[in-house]
Formats: structure tokens, sequence, C-alpha cells
């Protein structure tokens, strides 16, 4: 069997791409689940990476192996035919509510770092989504595959700079109190639930199109490992920040801080990570409305934009502390199945 390298680095850069959104990109992501929690959020971010690799390994080469079309016809599998109708439901929320704040990142990304209106932000994002949506999958493979090697060397870069900094030991190992101290336990659990359940909508059809197990499985290996180098090095970064918790966009107040000759490639990077996921997001959703209504791409594009675009009026940071941590929750229950999921046939296969 001829071992297809390339095609494993770009089903690496689409997971990674998808799972590195708004949240993720910006920093806040990794603050609100993890760093804010000092050393602990280090072990946390440890055990995400295994479940990452192993996990996100595991729900490809299975979409593979029962020809998933989309995320609903995985989840039937995973769930059973009734409860699967309700947990897609969940799924189709989610997916809209986790697009939502993608844009309304986007447009934060327009007011606090270029000093131009959030809408701005938005409807540029929209407008490039829709082009690249029309486009297809070759479209979602370039955006990645260019986008996500640029975010892995600035997350490295900015890690050099930040251990440089007298004290970095010190805050590594410190653990600082929080009242909600116990979330750090489940962050693992509940961040690779709610990244790998929302990022269903995008690896399901990708696997099955690709279908090559080898390829799968690698893909799902090297995208992991990235998943857990970019966390690791944002995490050494963001310690070093005092306050890290009052700014939207952390990792561009770093940057700027101690690499300011980056700082605007780097804006860039983050807004182009902020669109592959969004891209991503509507591209799971597209799929997914065409399993219920014949209709054009363009006509399912332009609604899904217009529900996201309405949610997304919200302020970026209050969406994502209470959505993302709220849908990690619900995300666990198919966690959990996913886990459990036997594994031997394809294994054989």
């Amino acid at each position: 069997m001829k071992k297809n390298w390339s095609q494993a680095l770009q089903i690496a850069a689409v997971y990674v791409g998808t799972v590195v959104g708004a949240g993720f990109a910006t920093g806040k992501e990794i603050v609100e689940f993890f760093s804010r929690f000092g050393f602990f959020g280090l072990i946390s971010i440890i055990m995400s990476g295994y479940l990452f690799i192993f996990l996100g390994s595991k729900l490809m080469r299975i979409a593979a192996f029962i020809d998933a079309k989309s995320y609903q016809e995985f989840n039937q599998y995973l769930f059973g035919k009734w409860p699967s109708k309700i947990i897609n439901l969940f799924m189709l929320f989610m997916l809209l509510g986790v697009s939502a704040v993608m844009l309304s990142g986007a447009g934060a990304v327009f007011e606090e770092q270029l000093g131009l209106s959030k809408s701005v932000g938005v409807f540029l994002t929209i407008i490039l989504s829709v082009i690249v949506m029309l486009i297809g999958t070759k479209g979602l493979f370039a955006v990645n595959t260019f986008v996500v090697p640029l975010m892995i060397s600035f997350s490295v870069i900015l890690m050099i700079f930040s251990v440089q900094i007298p004290g970095f030991i010190n805050k590594l190992l410190y653990i600082p109190h929080a009242d909600d101290g116990w979330k750090s336990v489940v962050a693992p659990f509940s961040y690779v639930a709610l990244n790998l359940g929302l990022a269903q909508a995008v690896l399901v059809p990708i696997a099955t199109e690709v279908k090559d197990d080898w390829t799968i499985k690698w893909g799902g290996i090297l995208g992991g490992a990235a998943l857990t180098l970019i966390l690791g090095a944002s995490h050494f970064t963001l310690i070093m920040l005092p306050d890290v918790e009052m700014y939207n966009i952390p990792m561009a107040v770093i940057m700027k801080n101690l690499a300011p000759f980056l700082y605007w490639i780097f804006v860039l990077v983050i807004y182009g990570e902020i669109f592959t996921s969004v891209i991503g997001n509507i591209f799971g959703l597209d799929r997914q409305l065409k399993q219920y209504l014949p209709i054009p791409t363009i006509i399912s594009v332009a609604v899904l934009f217009l529900v996201s675009y309405v949610i997304s009026l919200v302020n970026y940071g209050t969406l994502l502390s209470y959505l993302y941590p709220l849908f990690g929750y619900i995300c666990m229950v198919f966690f959990i199945l996913l886990w459990m999921k036997p594994f031997d046939y394809v294994e054989k296969k």
C-alpha cells in the first residue's frame, strides 16, 4: 500500500484548522479552559493532547469505514436511530452558535486590533467564506494548508520569547486560586469533547471522501500532535501576561509586547485561523442541511450566515465564556460513546 504523506498532512491541516478557531487562535479559549489554572492547566493540556490524537484519528477512521456522508449519519451509528435525531438537533444549534462566536471573533480582531468597526470584520469574513464555500472541498484544503503552518510557527516563536522572560519557571509552576478550580479536572474532557463534537461536521465528510485508512489514521495523529504543540506553546506564552483574563485577544497583546515587528502578520494569521473555522463550520452545516432540503449551496450558505450574524451581535468574550463550556458538557455524551465504541474491526480492515 502506498503511503500518501501529502494527503495525510492535508487532513492534519484541516483537523487543526477546524479546531483552531476564534477562541483558540486569539488565546481566549485557552485561557478559559487551561491557562487561568496555572500548572494544573499544563497537566490538562497534556491530557487533551493525548485525547486529540487518539479520538480524532478514531473518529475519522470509523467515519470512513461506515461511509458516513455527514455527522448525522455518524451520530446515528454512535447513538442509534432515534436518539441521534435529538443529538443532531443539538449539533445544529451548537454549530450555529460556534459559527456566531467565530464571526464575533473576526469582528473583535478588526475592532480591538485594527481600530475598525466590528461590522467590517464580520461582513468581510462572510463574503470571503461564501467564495471559498462555492469552491468546495479543494478550497477548504487550500486555505487550511496555507494558514495552519503559519499558526504553528507563530505559536512556537512566541513561546521561545516567553520562556526567556525572567521568572518564567515560577509562573509555569504557579497554581493561582480559582473559585471554580474543579473545572481544571474536567477541562481536558470537556474541551476535547467540545472540539471533536463540533469538528465532526468537517472531519466526517472529509474522511469519507479520502477513504484510505492509513492516510486518515496518520492525518489524525499528526493533526492531534500539532494541536498539542500549539496548545502547549500558547499556554507557555499566556501565563506570562498579567491579568490575562481581561483581554479578548490576549495572543495579539503578547505579540505586540514581545515581537512588535511581527505583530501585523500575526493579526492576519489569527484572522486566517478564525476564517478557516468559519468556513469549516458552514461547510459542515451546509452538508447537513442538504440531508433534509435539496437546495443550492448559495441559498443554504446565505441562510446559515444570516442566522450566525444575528447571534454574533452579542459581545465576543461573553459568547465564548458562556457557550463554549456549556457546549463542552453537552458534547461529553458524544465523547464517551466515541471512546467506548469497538475499534478492532477498523484495525483489521
